[in-house]
């Protein structure tokens, strides 16, 4: 009886031990969201003086990351354009994907999709911004490039 006892004790406290490391790392997973989110909220829309943040394009809760392997991250953003038939969420899409690559200080692979029913033409766009060869080609053209530039550089870069 004490050697079942002793088992379940060792059961208990080795379950007590994943649930603590199960809470460190989605407390590590939420400040990376948080440090994500941090980047893009500033984009400036391609249309309006305002940033995705301001125009609720992009929310704390539109980040999503998930631990790969060791300091290496999925990184899932899913954005809402302001209208369904917004002209310009490719090119939204195309600002978060060049403004993460050149910011995250770590190790990831990128997802990002508009969000679900929020686009008359969704699975299009998730395709296009996705493509890294469509993305490279996009950013080979110079006017398109400058659109870019200008929004995901920051005010007082």
């Amino acid at each position: 009886m004490e050697l079942v006892s002793g088992l379940l004790s060792g059961v208990w406290l080795l379950a007590g031990l994943s649930d603590a490391t199960e809470d460190k790392r989605s407390k590590k997973m939420e400040e990376k969201a948080l440090e994500v989110y941090d980047v893009i909220r500033t984009i400036r829309d391609p249309e309006k003086p305002n940033t995705l943040e301001e125009l609720d394009v992009v929310t704390e809760k539109c980040v999503e990351v998930q631990e790969l392997g060791d300091d290496e991250y999925l990184i899932i953003i899913k954005f809402s354009p302001t209208v369904p038939h917004c002209s310009l969420a490719t090119l939204i899409g195309l600002c978060l994907q060049v403004k993460l690559q050149r910011c995250l200080p770590f190790k990831h692979k990128l997802e990002i999709y508009i969000t679900e029913g929020t686009h008359s033409t969704e699975e299009d766009i998730n395709k296009q911004i996705n493509d890294k060869e469509r993305v490279a080609a996009a950013m080979e053209n110079p006017s398109l490039r400058e659109i870019v530039e200008q929004c995901v550089t920051e005010p007082d870069d």
